[in-house]
């Protein structure tokens, strides 16, 4: 019997946006059991530049998520790195709910003994600090490298690859010799067209995490397995007219 993922982008997708997205789900990966159907969130575009912003994005993925085992969806991804609504879908959803955050970060701590973030720029710093506080894992950090060049949520890295790849390169080899990283993960999505450039050129594993999380979301459903409902309990009423307008 197929399967059905829902992919949550964690703001609007515009028609030149789509394909750039979808792209970090090669055909080749994608299985004939599953359909995956990308949908966007919210109604305002943002970049999570601050706690601000973070809580919009919360609330625009828990919208977008919240009617995913009524319509049907058998497992839910969340496609954002701040793992946004993750724990809030998890309470009010039964199917699996993965994030990309929970997936690359504990995948990176069973490939090696310590792991760095690779980054866009540094206001993305509290999204990785909150979640890893949140999963135990500080300890599990080298560093967090920033490269300081601002996201672009239409083009993504499209058109900028010969200097954001070098970018990224270089801060990867800093993080392995000077902050003794074993393990690199991506620290956005919507920098996976970067992943198959520095895995080629950097000895350690690198991880493009929205892929880690999607293929983990397979596991589950072959496994039949899904979130611990002590751990996140059912709401006592259900309340999904708040997310809406």
């Amino acid at each position: 019997m197929r399967k059905r993922i829902k992919m949550i982008f964690p703001v609007p997708m515009s028609e030149a946006t789509r394909p750039l997205v979808e792209s970090q789900l090669p055909a080749s990966l994608v299985r004939a059991d599953i359909d995956v159907s990308f949908v966007g969130a919210g109604q305002v575009m943002s970049l999570a530049d601050s706690y601000y912003d973070m809580a919009i994005m919360e609330a625009a993925v828990i919208q977008a998520g919240v009617k995913a085992e009524e319509e049907g969806y058998d497992a839910l991804c969340i496609n954002t790195v701040s793992d946004s609504g993750l724990a809030a879908l998890r309470s009010r959803l039964s199917i699996p709910v993965l994030a990309p955050g929970i997936a690359a970060f504990h995948t990176a701590c069973m490939l090696g003994h310590r792991f760095s973030i690779l980054t866009m720029w540094p206001r993305w710093y509290p999204l990785y600090r909150k979640t890893l506080k949140e999963y135990g894992l500080e300890s599990r950090l080298a560093s967090i490298r920033s490269i300081d060049v601002r996201p672009d949520t239409e083009a993504l890295l499209q058109g900028k690859e010969e200097v954001v790849f070098a970018k990224l390169l270089e801060a990867g080899r800093r993080a392995i010799e000077e902050d003794g990283a074993d393990v690199l993960v991506l620290g956005s999505t919507t920098m996976h067209q970067s992943h198959a450039y520095l895995a080629e050129h950097l000895p350690v594993p690198v991880l493009n995490p929205g892929l880690i999380a999607y293929k983990q979301c397979e596991l589950l459903l072959d496994l039949g397995l899904a979130h611990s409902k002590l751990a996140y309990p059912d709401p006592e009423l259900i309340k999904d007219a708040a997310f809406s307008r």
